[in-house]
């Protein structure tokens, strides 16, 4: 194990007009660097560079060397005796002392920097879109009518993506802009704040609950990190408790019944056109027990070995296996032929991508899931389906018309779910029968 470095230096890159050079606490580990300026500065013939001390030419040399001392002595005692492993970082955050005067948009644009690096773009593109939601909100001047408040949104966000499309506007460009951004400071986002974002985000952005939630999770997220890295104190932290509490909601959770998946089944579209290879991936989805449609999307002939589905979800990483049933390996058998064309994948749609680079892959993936979306609707007129055929309705789909005949423990198991409580909780949506039934009795009397 590699020890952090802790020392006193000069920064005479930071020189003051005045000549004199700022010294701070460098805390080095693993490559890795920070730097907690100390608040002094000296000339640089005052100091000691072999033994990393005030010289005695300096008139407060004595002074200057204990508190020196003592910077070092409250830094390595963080390092060595903190339960957790803390970073270069975490450590000068540490030693400045927990404030709320911190920019929130430095602390998330780091963190979906992160989250870009990893490979995880779905993520990190949401979680930026929350950053520049935020900004909206800052932005926002109630002196103007909401539809003109709402148009200049929605031209600022078509002019973004416009920029990115045309290579003018990268993603970088927008972490490094937010990393720049002070204009929020995390004591600012009290309970106050949070409401009427939460109204801002459904009156401008006409954002649905579970959306608005799931913005409210993600500043939750930052503020209980930047409380564990010593950037921010407890008591600025305005979730829980008697403040704002997160409230996840089920919503209602529409499937389509056996009959209307019949429909879609016997549907008669022209074979390898973008609607035949939407019912296709939405069918195979649903005879899975509803499993992510960019999952679907992404499965490789070397994911089906003796007859089972060998995959991973690139939700959380979870390796499963399945197997394949009847009617989706008839839908299988249908790009037999297709297996060279489409480079290992079954379907279509990332045959073109480049699979050594995650961004290209990512790209195509967001295409393909744009083409199913608009594909869905028609199949839904075709069928005569009055509900919102859309990639995630396969798994409700799957829970509609598994209702209460097969095992919770099995559902479990078929839904992916870590805990029982999450598939009994779904499961609800979709077991009517108790509840018809007592309904009947009271008003057929």
């Amino acid at each position: 194990m590699v020890m952090a470095n802790i020392q006193v230096v000069l920064r005479p890159n930071k020189m003051k007009k005045n000549g004199t050079i700022p010294l701070a606490l460098r805390i080095s580990e693993n490559y890795k660097t920070n730097y907690h300026f100390l608040g002094l500065s000296i000339l640089e013939k005052d100091w000691d560079e072999t033994s990393k001390k005030v010289k005695k030419t300096h008139p407060n040399h004595k002074k200057l060397n204990y508190f020196l001392n003592k910077k070092i002595t409250e830094a390595q005692d963080l390092y060595f005796h903190s339960e957790d492993d803390l970073t270069p970082r975490q450590i000068k955050n540490k030693l400045k002392g927990p404030g709320g005067s911190q920019s929130f948009f430095a602390v998330a644009a780091e963190r979906v920097k992160q989250k870009y690096d990893k490979g995880t773009f779905s993520v990190a593109k949401s979680e930026l879109s929350i950053l520049y939601n935020l900004e909206e909100f800052l932005n926002l001047k109630t002196n103007q009518k909401k539809e003109v408040v709402i148009k200049s949104i929605k031209e600022r966000r078509r002019i973004r993506v416009s920029k990115t499309r045309k290579g003018e506007y990268s993603f970088e460009d927008a972490i490094t802009y937010f990393k720049r951004n002070t204009r929020l400071e995390f004591r600012e986002m009290n309970e106050s704040f949070l409401n009427k974002y939460k109204a801002f985000c459904s009156t401008y952005l006409g954002q649905k609950t579970r959306t608005v939630t799931n913005q409210l999770i993600f500043i939750r997220t930052l503020f209980n990190v930047a409380i564990k890295d010593g950037i921010v104190s407890q008591k600025y932290y305005p979730f829980g408790g008697e403040k704002e509490k997160i409230r996840i909601g089920s919503g209602n959770k529409i499937g389509l019944t056996a009959e209307e998946v019949t429909k879609i089944e016997n549907l008669a579209v022209e074979s390898h056109s973008s609607i035949w290879h939407t019912r296709n991936v939405w069918l195979v989805s649903f005879y899975f027990a509803g499993i992510r449609i960019s999952d679907v999307v992404a499965l490789k002939w070397t994911d089906i070995k003796d007859g089972r589905l060998y995959y991973v979800m690139n939700k959380n990483e979870k390796p499963l296996s399945f197997k394949v049933p009847d009617k989706a390996n008839s839908i299988f058998n249908l790009y037999l032929m297709d297996k060279k064309e489409n480079n290992g994948y079954i379907f279509p749609f990332l045959k073109d991508a480049d699979q050594q680079d995650p961004k290209s892959v990512f790209l195509k993936m967001r295409n393909a899931t744009k083409v199913l979306n608009k594909f869905l609707k028609r199949i839904a007129d075709e069928c005569e389906i009055d509900k919102n055929l859309s990639n995630h309705i396969a798994r409700h789909t799957f829970g509609n018309i598994a209702g209460d005949k097969i095992h919770p423990l099995m559902l479990q198991k078929l839904y992916r779910h870590s805990d029982l409580k999450t598939t009994l909780n779904y499961q609800a949506n979709f077991i009517h029968r108790d509840a018809d039934d007592a309904l009947d009795n009271v008003i057929n009397f």
